[in-house]
């Protein structure tokens, strides 16, 4: 139900929502196709911070010429089982759509197979990138970089992105498994939330310019966002730069402009897809064994990774979608 402060969209209605505010500001039409779909689903799965929330500043950069709208993704197969693909500068969700179509005919047929983008944008909820190539009978692993946000290990300059990591596999009778996580002990974005709304941020979340945790947003947006497990947070981190940066030939994240704002140059980080196909490692074996695996997380009580997302995925298409009225009427208003 929609309270004067929510507004409560079909799915349907909150992707035309979507490419209408995109559509206006000069992204094409497939390219805002691919790119309301990925918001909605994230937003649909709880994931508001890469929901349509973004649709604001996604239109923004558009316009100013920040991402380009009207990129095509140009994929080049250079093995047998690799996959480079530029996204021109433009929104990752099309260079992400065509990688995740050509990796799995190479992975069933080498095994495994990875794609590697470059010049790309914010890649949003990773989880579902991985869960797709999961729904096609595929283990998945995906990273991507980010703008910077955290140091390295020792360090006190923000350097590192939060970087994103998203593993996937396939569970026979249910929804695959889909472990997705940031690394770093928080959003960014709920730092400036908490900004925003003027209260503190809990002790452990960030460090100020001086490297003193602070629970001042303020303070902690001018230093660095805290990884992870401490140190080894920050090389996960790093190893995730190698791989997005030097590898896929992205930006590094203390390279990268902002994916929040629409001041400038194109972000251009990178991402990275590996597909295994299960039956070249484990022969017939593998559903049997992902099943002693379930089995085995119930028995004791606990849940699967990303069993919430689910059931918050299953009710917004149920009862559709609630957001502010404020964001509503801020995405109508890019449609005029």
């Amino acid at each position: 139900m929609s309270s004067p402060a929510t507004v409560t969209l079909p799915i349907a209605e909150a992707e035309a929502l979507a490419i209408g505010a995109l559509e206006a500001c000069g992204a094409s039409a497939p390219n805002a196709r691919a790119t309301a779909h990925a918001l909605v689903a994230a937003e649909a799965d709880g994931q508001a911070g890469h929901g349509l929330s973004r649709v604001p500043s996604y239109a923004a950069q558009t316009l100013a010429g920040k991402v380009d709208g009207k990129a095509v993704p140009k994929l080049t197969q250079t093995g047998a089982a690799s996959l480079r693909v530029n996204a021109g500068r433009g929104f990752a969700y099309p260079a992400i759509d065509a990688a995740i179509e050509a990796l799995p005919p190479l992975a069933h047929n080498a095994g495994v197979a990875a794609a590697g983008i470059y010049a790309s944008h914010h890649a949003g909820q990773a989880g579902l990138h991985a869960e797709r190539l999961a729904d096609q009978g595929l283990i998945a692993l995906i990273v991507s970089n980010t703008p910077a946000a955290m140091a390295f290990a020792g360090g006190r300059r923000a350097t590192l992105g939060t970087n994103p990591l998203a593993f996937a596999a396939p569970i026979a009778g249910r929804a695959p498994l889909v472990i997705d996580l940031a690394l770093s002990q928080v959003a960014r974005s709920k730092v400036v939330a908490a900004q925003k709304a003027g209260k503190p941020i809990p002790i452990g979340w960030a460090v100020d310019a001086d490297g003193t945790p602070t629970t001042d947003p303020a303070a902690a947006l001018k230093g660095t966002l805290e990884p992870i497990g401490g140190p080894k947070g920050a090389a996960l981190a790093l190893m995730v730069e190698v791989l997005c940066g030097a590898l896929a030939g992205g930006r590094y994240g203390w390279e990268a402009s902002s994916f929040l704002d629409a001041t400038g140059d194109s972000p251009q980080v990178g991402q990275v897809l590996v597909a295994f196909d299960p039956a070249s490692f484990a022969g017939a074996g593998f559903p049997a064994r992902m099943a002693d695996i379930v089995a085995a997380i119930t028995a004791d009580g606990a849940r699967l990774p990303g069993d919430r997302r689910l059931a918050a995925r299953a009710r917004a298409h149920e009862h559709g979608l609630s957001i502010s009225a404020a964001l509503h009427q801020e995405i109508l208003s890019i449609h005029a």
